[in-house]
């Protein structure tokens, strides 16, 4: 009987123990896992697993590695933190080392400043690991760094290569992150204003902002077309600034002359650069020029033969090639060569469109609509709604593409399936994303087209009349708002929204001061 207490009293002190050890670890844990959240790296930058696409954002990286990109740490960099995300931990450790050998090989003067976010990333994939010693080393080492720069914190040090790093990041991660990538360019320009890899970056960034209706960057003069030129200032031989600015001249100020030039000297200095290939082919689509096109995105594919974007740009100049054809009567009768031609176009369509969205379910959405338009046209109506679906459940996303969605599934119901009343549910979420877009115009102008024609119909179709009192409030009418939602609750009393709709009318009309 004593040796059975003795044996449980060691039971419980071996318990005791292995408790405290545990709370102690876990404390380690804690206040470690504290200071890597003050760490400016990959891990700290807003884009992680639930936004970004891995295994594409993966074969992007390599893709660039492979190519022999001028910025290769930076490749490096982001690979870790993509690997480290997947659970590929020593991969990950693997592509530091790579990154920390091409900074100490190509920028020795540099070398501390350029360092912060890779030993950054270091700290965090070991502490992933679960190799706390090894973390705290390079923390330690961080924080040894920082005390060179008077405005650091203990291990991190806002510096123009850190913002201009995280820049890039941002850029290559999702549309949303565009305005923020801006921001970190434009802070590491202010101390650095001459240095060619975050100029190139500011004016890319610019461009892709201006692509979008809805933001300031579209509603002026291009400043990317500036920023541009400023680049080839600092970087006469820099052919990507020179094809993407050639796309902007194309687009805005309709100068074919010194783009058709910029795209040939392009190509000439640099013929086996994907990054110049794909955007000289852009440029040669929109001039019509869909062969030259599609021969270089095919070297661009043969090259990165992976690449996303390259089947989707392969996709769209079939696509230019499919839509006369869709005009044509006689593509629809099997005995016409224009009904075969049809066909093998759809197809070539469909191939190089589901090819680009293969690893990409969150962030490429133009080439999952661009599907659903394919399958749509080829009445495959199944397929293009389940796509249609998988889009409308997305969010985080930029509010263009959101409202491009309901725009287009709006569409789709309308043209294909017959069905207005859903088509009007799709077109008020997109207006109901609360931003000034031309996808958001489409949508008030799609409304306000059924919602007539189903009142011309029949003047007491309660739907019509409460899309229109939801455009009048929307316009701030709040008393033309009132008639319309209190006529359709005379045809549909016990609608809720409705009801909501015209209490909160009231409410606000009452609250209006004297």
């Amino acid at each position: 009987m004593v040796i059975e207490t003795r044996s449980q009293e060691q039971s419980l002190a071996e318990e005791t123990r292995r408790r405290e050890k545990d709370m102690f670890h876990n404390a380690q844990d804690d206040l470690l896992k504290v200071k890597l959240d003050w760490l400016q790296c990959h891990f700290t930058w807003a884009p992680q697993r639930e936004n970004i696409d891995l295994d594409d954002m993966k074969q992007r990286l390599e893709d660039s590695i492979q190519t022999g990109v001028k910025y290769q740490a930076r490749s490096y960099n982001h690979l870790a933190f993509i690997n480290c995300l997947q659970g590929n931990c020593e991969e990950a450790i693997q592509n530091l080392k790579e990154a920390e050998k091409v900074l100490r090989e190509n920028h020795e003067d540099e070398f501390n400043k350029r360092i912060i976010v890779t030993y950054g990333n270091y700290a965090w994939v070991y502490y992933h690991m679960g190799q706390l010693t090894e973390a705290q080393s390079y923390l330690d080492k961080l924080e040894r760094i920082c005390k060179q720069f008077p405005e650091a914190s203990r291990y991190t040090a806002m510096i123009p290569e850190v913002y201009g790093e995280k820049g890039w990041s941002l850029l290559s991660s999702a549309a949303q992150y565009y305005e923020d990538a801006k921001e970190c360019f434009t802070k590491a320009l202010e101390e650095d204003p001459d240095n060619i890899e975050w100029n190139v970056g500011y004016a890319i960034v610019l461009s892709r902002l201006e692509r979008f209706s809805g933001t300031p960057e579209n509603q002026g003069p291009s400043e990317s077309v500036k920023q541009f030129r400023r680049v080839l200032e600092l970087d006469p031989d820099n052919s990507v600034a020179m094809v993407q600015l050639a796309l902007k001249l194309q687009f805005k100020y309709k100068k074919e002359e010194e783009g058709v030039q910029l795209v040939e000297v392009a190509l000439q200095k640099s013929p086996d650069d994907p990054y110049v290939l794909r955007d000289a082919a852009r440029y040669y689509r929109f001039q019509r020029d869909v062969e030259k096109a599609v021969e270089l995105l095919k070297k661009g594919l043969e090259i990165t033969p992976h690449s996303a974007f390259f089947h989707h740009q392969i996709g769209q100049c079939y696509r230019t090639k499919l839509n006369p054809l869709i005009k044509n009567p006689g593509s629809r009768d099997p005995h016409n060569p224009a009904f075969r031609q049809r066909k093998e176009l759809i197809d070539q369509c469909k191939f190089h469109f589901q090819k680009a969205i293969e690893k990409r379910s969150l962030t490429s959405i133009k080439s999952h609509l661009d599907l659903a338009e394919i399958w749509a046209i080829d009445e495959e109506y199944r397929k293009a709604n389940e796509i249609y679906k998988h889009l409308l459940t997305l969010d985080g996303i930029r509010p263009e593409n959101k409202q491009a969605i309901c725009l287009q599934a709006g569409l789709f119901e309308l043209n294909h399936k017959n069905s207005e009343s859903n088509a009007i549910s799709h077109f008020l979420e997109g207006i109901k994303v609360n931003y000034d877009s031309i996808e958001q115009k489409k949508c008030r102008e799609n409304l306000e087209m059924i919602a007539a024609r189903r009142l011309r119909r029949n003047p007491r179709e309660s739907k019509a009349l409460g899309v229109f009192g939801f455009l009048h409030q929307l316009d701030g009418e709040r008393c033309e708002a009132i008639k319309y939602f209190e006529k359709a609750l005379k045809f549909d009393p016990d609608n809720e929204e409705y009801l909501s709709a015209l209490c909160e009318l009231r409410l606000s009309i009452n609250d209006v001061p004297n």
